[in-house]
């Protein structure tokens, strides 16, 4: 493949990728919810009463950034957070009931964004792409070969 149509093609997946979460953050923020607060608050639907760290590893993001999204949502009212059982330094995250109320907003706003998204896409199509972003994933991951030999790329 080309340089030039290999930029065009990252181009559009940097591009589609950005104008997703643009959407989304959208929708969320009629809500009362900031980009990336979805995720803190989709992954304790899920699993409640994560730590900090537990959530951060999660979702890809470092135990800074967590924090400070944890502490937002917390005076917002939907996050509260408890010390341990086991060890009173390590708090636990909880879901309040404003939280809990909260996620299906969530979930509708992202059921829209992707029902935006893949307008126009038929269910082949979508499982083509799925594959192909699934590809693109793993070679960019960390499970992905460490080391790619020069050899290996080519170019056109």
């Amino acid at each position: 493949m080309a340089r030039t149509t290999r930029s065009v093609t990252m181009g559009r997946l940097h591009s589609a990728a950005r104008l997703s979460r643009t959407a989304l953050a959208a929708r969320l923020l009629s809500h009362g919810f900031y980009a990336g607060q979805d995720q803190i608050m989709l992954a304790l639907d899920r699993e409640d009463g994560q730590t900090p760290g537990q959530l951060a590893t999660r979702i890809g993001v470092r135990p800074p950034t967590i924090t400070k999204t944890i502490n937002r949502l917390q005076s917002q009212g939907f996050l509260e957070k408890r010390a341990s059982d086991k060890d009173a330094r390590q708090a636990h995250i909880f879901l309040t009931g404003t939280g809990r109320e909260a996620i299906r907003d969530i979930e509708k706003s992202v059921r829209k964004t992707e029902k935006l998204a893949l307008k126009g896409l038929d269910k082949k199509d979508q499982k083509a792409l799925t594959k192909l972003l699934s590809r693109i994933e793993a070679n960019l991951s960390d499970l992905a070969v460490a080391e790619i030999d020069e050899d290996d790329v080519v170019e056109d």
